[in-house]
């Protein structure tokens, strides 16, 4: 289903990345490796890029070979960044989602996962007024923003689609 998912994002991965310039991680691996962080209920980039250190399994599933370096938690923080940015990392997982559902291989009764780290990518800042803008926070990728005092219920608010979990309804 993986490759499948990432077979039809070939052209997106193609104007995504410039030709000349450092090498960037590769987008398949890093989407991989975001699969493994859902699933494995892994709390942090750090740790992620730990466990692809350490675990075969992780490695072969992203595609490392056992004396692959493995990327810098920072490195793949960009990188991630620019996948969500440009929606693709929202088609991978629809597109790895709807064939797991077509197959009926997803259960509301047997799989749980880490709430926290759900929560994580729908953060504060992305928890806007619905049908409106919420006040601009400072500039930058991640800007302050000042949410302290402020009711925002689930019944005015939401998160924004740049930042809500992929696959689940905001």
């Amino acid at each position: 289903m993986v490759d499948q998912a990432l077979a039809g994002l070939d052209g997106a991965f193609a104007t995504m990345y410039a030709t000349t310039g450092r090498p960037s991680i590769p987008p398949e691996r890093l989407l991989r490796a975001l699969l493994l962080q859902i699933f494995y209920s892994i709390g942090s980039k750090a740790l992620l890029v730990d466990q692809l250190d350490v675990n075969l399994l992780f490695r072969w599933f992203v595609g490392l070979a056992i004396d692959d370096p493995v990327w810098d938690p920072s490195t793949f923080s960009k990188n991630r960044d620019r996948l969500i940015e440009a929606d693709v990392a929202q088609g991978f997982f629809t597109q790895v989602l709807a064939q797991a559902e077509a197959k009926q291989l997803l259960s509301d009764e047997h799989f749980s996962v880490d709430g926290t780290l759900i929560e994580a990518w729908a953060s504060h800042k992305s928890f806007q007024r619905k049908g409106g803008s919420s006040p601009p926070s400072s500039p930058g990728r991640n800007g302050e923003a000042d949410f302290h005092g402020q009711r925002r219920p689930n019944e005015t608010h939401q998160s924004s689609p740049r930042w809500s979990p992929v696959g689940f309804p905001t």
